[in-house]
Parts: structure tokens; sequence; C-alpha cells
């Protein structure tokens, strides 16, 4: 004979179900049998059993719902204190081990994505990278984001005079960082960090021009108190390094800050009063002291001045005025750095027509008055007999230095410029006699 299984015995059914003589599964508010016959189930007027005496099946159906039903304590409708409370209680550390947030670099990064990165070139695609995609570059490489924040302190230094001395000194700790870390891993550049070095590179010159300018120097940087490298040799360093990774940059994140220069022939049209300087200037690297080879560099250095009056006076959409001004230190030859250090006056004399160009980036605050502190150093390291060769890129940003302080012309100007045309620019200042010129120079 074959046994029955047995089942656990329970006296909590229902009333319908005991008067049956069924089995009742006990569920509630109305157990199985009542809602399978559509009948009124006594559980539904009880209040719920307490767990000391709810049955084993009643404690795993339980169960069973509590883990389909999602909990409501995190809902928005329920706002006591308690439960607000707990909930913080889930999110919020000990305070002792919250760390303090950075304030000051909060503060420069949302500067340099607000204000700074407008600030770098005079394309809009660039902005939009300086803005976005430079910023996401940099906190994968600390380095960077220094050099970012070291740029952003010194705009603001330059924009807050009466905080200018806190912001200047955050700007130097920022850049000391940056540097540091910099020369650790500049034997390391490869594909994967490329773009990271060609964006500090980028914001080490700009670093460097807004350093203080060293009073009686043809440009050398006054960093921390000490001179450091003249701004020549840091343009042209930079470049090599842009050199060194140039087919990755390419191919990377900040293409659209590169300029090949060679996309299509240059236009060779140029003011008539530009081009018979430049011919003046042929004439005297034809007459130069030093030998065939001072005469080659004095020409081949000319030859790259004339090519950036060409490109600025032409200049397509697609390329940053930026750029463009910095071709020349990069053109140049050595040996023409060699006679510039020596302070041959060929060498100066080009050197204060290259500033025409330098000085066409007068609106941008970091190269403000720039292209005026070398042309006035150059005036005290020439003999008289040579400032005649000089008057016409004197007098070039003299005039634009003149409506800067005097307002005395009613020209529109364009932030720092006279006008934003390159030959206008040129042709506006040929008026200038010797007289007021020369009162400009000794002033």
């Amino acid at each position: 004979m074959v046994s029955r299984k047995s089942h656990p015995k329970s006296r909590n059914g229902c009333a319908n179900c005991k008067k049956r003589r069924i089995k009742c599964d006990e569920v509630r508010p109305r157990c199985s049998n009542c809602e399978k016959h559509s009948i009124s189930c006594d559980f539904s007027s009880h209040g719920p059993k307490s767990a000391s005496t709810s049955s084993p099946q009643e404690h795993r159906h339980r169960n069973s719902d509590a883990k389909s039903i999602p909990s409501m304590q995190g809902s928005s409708t329920d706002h006591s204190p308690a439960l607000l409370l707990s909930q913080q209680s889930l999110f919020d550390g000990p305070r002792s081990q919250q760390s303090p947030l950075q304030m000051v670099e909060l503060e420069l990064l949302h500067h340099f994505t607000t204000e700074t990165c407008y600030t770098l070139s005079d394309r809009s695609e660039s902005h939009e990278l300086w803005r976005v995609t430079v910023p996401q570059v940099a906190f994968q490489y600390d380095f960077l984001m220094r050099g970012i924040l070291a740029i952003s302190a010194l705009h603001l230094s330059f924009l807050r005079p009466e905080r200018q001395t806190y912001w200047g000194h955050v700007a130097a700790k920022q850049q000391d960082s940056a540097l540091s870390s910099f020369r650790k891993i500049m034997t390391n550049m490869d594909e994967s960090n490329c773009d990271a070095f060609f964006a500090l590179s980028s914001l080490i010159v700009v670093y460097g021009f807004e350093s203080p300018k060293n009073s009686d120097s043809l440009g050398m940087f006054n960093y921390n108190g000490q001179d450091s490298d003249e701004w020549l040799p840091l343009i042209r360093g930079v470049n090599s390094i842009i050199i060194s990774v140039w087919p990755w940059i390419k191919n990377g994140r900040l293409n659209g800050l590169l300029h090949d220069h060679i996309q299509e022939p240059p236009q060779t049209e140029l003011p008539s009063v530009l081009s018979e300087q430049l011919t003046h200037l042929e004439n005297m690297c034809d007459g130069a002291s030093g030998g065939p080879e001072a005469v080659n560099a004095y020409k081949a250095a000319l030859e790259s001045l004339r090519a950036s009056f060409v490109r600025m006076n032409n200049r397509p959409t697609y390329e940053c005025e930026v750029s463009i001004a910095f071709l020349w230190p990069v053109m140049i030859p050595q040996e023409f750095i060699t006679m510039l250090n020596e302070k041959r006056p060929e060498a100066l004399v080009l050197l204060a027509h290259y500033c025409v160009i330098l000085h066409h980036l007068n609106d941008y605050w970091w190269m403000r008055g720039w292209a005026m502190h070398i042309i006035n150093n150059i005036h005290r390291e020439l003999d008289e007999n040579w400032l005649y060769f000089i008057q016409w890129p004197t007098s070039v940003i003299s005039v634009d230095q003149k409506v800067l302080t005097n307002g005395t012309l009613q020209n529109p100007i364009s932030g720092n410029r006279l006008c934003s045309n390159f030959n206008t620019a040129i042709d506006s200042s040929l008026n200038i006699p010797n007289e007021q010129l020369k009162a400009e120079i000794d002033r």
C-alpha cells in the first residue's frame, strides 16, 4: 500500500476553506480558493498576521514578493526627515574623510573654457578645440592640465590688476609643475600622447610672451626673477617638437590647430611701399660685412621675411594669423640667430622689420606691447647711422601706439590695431614727418 505524502498541518485557514474541509493556502488578503470561486474571504477583514504566527507558505510568499517589488524608500513622494537622514548616511562618509574641493583650480578651468580659450587664436575652429578637446586631453595628462591652469591664471592676472600679484603667483606655481612633469616624459613622445605635447608646447609660447619683459633685452623672458630662453629660440624649440610628431598630430584630435602653409601657392602682391622697403633691405644685405656666409644668412632671413609679409597680406581664411606671424622665427637659418645674438646691425634691422608682423598680433593680451618693446631695445643698440633703416617699421608701430594713447586719429580700430586690414595698417603710417618720428623715438 502506497503511503500518502505528508504535508504541514495548519489551523489558520480561512472560514470558507474550513467549512468546505479543503486546504487553504492562507494567502492574504484573499486565499486562492476564495479567489477562484469569486467569493468573499474573511482574511480581507483581518489585519496582517504577526511574523510569529505566519505560516511557512505565507513567509515564503512574502519574501518572494519583497524581491520582485522595488523598494519605495527612494520615492520622491516620501519626504520624512528620518528617510532623508537615512539616505544621507548611505552616500556620505565621515566628514573627516572628505577631500575639500580645489576651488581655485575649478575657477581656473572654468575661466579657461569660457574666456581664455577664445584668446589663443582668431579661428572659430581653433576656439572649439581649445575650449572642449584640449581640456578633455588634459584630464589624461597632468602636465597639460597644469599648463591650462597656468595660462588661465596668467590671463586673470592681466584682467584683474587688483589681484595681479596673487594670480601671477598661482600661474608661476602651476607652470613650474607643468614643466617639471613635461621634462620627465619629453623623451617618450608617441602617438598616444602627441596631442598633449603639442597643446602644452603651444601654451608654453603663450606663457613666455606674457611673462614680464626684461627692459634691457631684445625680448628676453623674465621668469621667477631670472632671464630664461629668448623668445626666438623658444618658438624654434616648440616648432621642433611639433615637427618630431607631425604625422601623428595630423591624424590626431588637434589636427585643426595645424596649418601646412603649403596647401596652396601664396599670392605675391604686396603694397608698393612695402616692396620698396624690402628692396632697400636687399641692398643693405648685398653690402653687409662679414663675408659671403654672413651675406647669405642675411638674404635667407630677408626672403623668409618677404614670404611672411606675403602670407600675412594674403592670408587665406583657413590660416591662423598667429601661426603666420611665427613663421619667420622658424624659417631663418641658425647662422642668422648667431648674428642676432651678436647684435650685428644688419640682423637688428631685419628684426625691426619683422616687428611689423609681430605687432599685427597686438590684439592678443599675451602679445600686447612686444613689438614696441623690441623696437625700443633695437634703437638703443643701433648706432645713429643705422637708424635710417628702421624708420619705416618704427613709424608703423608708433602710429598704432599713438592711437591707443592719445586717440588723436579718428580711424576705426579693431582692438589694438589701427584697423584689421594689413595693407591699410601699413599705408596709414607712411606720412609721418621725420621730426615727429624722431620725437617718438626719443620719447
